[in-house]
């Protein structure tokens, strides 16, 4: 089994949940709660006090898996903090590295969500998580690490590249799914990804790193920065590719999504949660597609998270 530290956010996720008051109407090419009017009082069926953020959710992963998971994030000595200590405790997950930002408060998202179709929309004050500066790097000598796994610290470049460097003068690998703000950064960005070993995308993220629109175009673009590359297209699949081989894949199952939170989460925490227990390329890709399929089948973004003692049925998945 791997140490696996997850570098990001921690939240509390408060689920506002009805099957009518919330039904998304569409307006041109988007869609709006249409039902819910300035000033007016609804009442929702029911609420779910749930924790979620990359960093937790990726951390529940590799613990359920049985790796060693570490979680370093910002949280607040409240409610929202202690049911996040108390979520990380119960799938045993090392959370001594956690800093305590007495004066932000823990980050919180409100979920409004449509039983019926599973549509969302989420509100989020990240509080804590919203700033990362504060997170010493050399917490990664007391760690040692074999894995950094990184999701958005909110473009905070800087605190990217101290962590990053790291993580690569102990000898650990880095796995890096860069969030909206550190899209906005592209040319930082891309000075970023010599210290990355798996890259995690989806399909419009990497449209915003390299030019072109073809999948197999990415890739090859973005394999010339990082050598393992995973670029996920929704319900069409991805492809991915470690520069030994490549493979194009479509979905897990055709599941009813209940809610959709998380999803990406479990598929690139999935992908090195097999990879790191030595599945090989291929198969951490049908568990990553299967660990997210399991998490969006669930109210949360982690409850439906995957062991890796399942036994998994064949998905379409073709070596290119």
């Amino acid at each position: 089994m791997a140490r696996i530290v997850s570098l990001g956010s921690g939240l509390q996720d408060i689920y506002l949940i009805d099957h009518d008051d919330l039904v998304p109407t569409e307006i041109g090419e988007t869609a709006i709660f249409g039902k819910v009017l300035v000033g007016s009082k609804v009442d929702i069926d029911r609420i779910s006090y749930e924790v979620g953020g990359g960093g937790v959710n990726s951390a529940i992963t590799f613990a359920r898996h049985g790796h060693e998971a570490i979680f370093l994030g910002n949280l607040s000595r409240d409610p929202a903090g202690a049911a996040i200590i108390r979520a990380l405790d119960s799938e045993g997950i090392d959370d001594s590295y956690v800093n305590f930002l007495e004066r932000r408060g823990t980050g919180t998202s409100v979920v409004l969500l449509d039983s019926k179709s599973g549509e969302r929309t989420i509100l989020t004050c990240r509080g804590a998580s919203e700033q990362f500066g504060n997170f010493d790097e050399k917490d990664l000598d007391l760690i040692n690490p074999d894995w950094l796994y990184a999701t958005t610290l909110r473009g905070d470049m800087d605190t990217i590249e101290r962590f990053f460097k790291k993580a690569k003068t102990i000898g650990a690998k880095v796995m890096f799914n860069p969030g909206v703000r550190e899209l906005e950064s592209t040319k930082e960005l891309i000075k970023l990804l010599k210290y990355v070993d798996i890259l995690n995308v989806n399909k419009a993220e990497a449209m915003k790193i390299v030019s072109g629109v073809v999948l197999t175009e990415l890739l090859y673009k973005l394999n010339n920065y990082v050598e393992t590359v995973i670029i996920t297209d929704g319900a069409m699949g991805g492809i991915a590719g470690n520069g030994q081989e490549a493979y194009r894949f479509g979905i897990y199952e055709d599941q009813k999504v209940k809610d959709a939170t998380g999803a990406g989460d479990a598929f690139g925490s999935g992908f090195l949660a097999a990879l790191a227990k030595g599945k090989t390329f291929k198969n951490s890709l049908i568990f990553a597609s299967a660990n997210s399929t399991a998490v969006v089948a669930k109210l949360g973004a982690n409850k439906g998270i995957l062991t890796g003692e399942e036994m998994l049925h064949p998905m379409p998945i073709q070596k290119i």
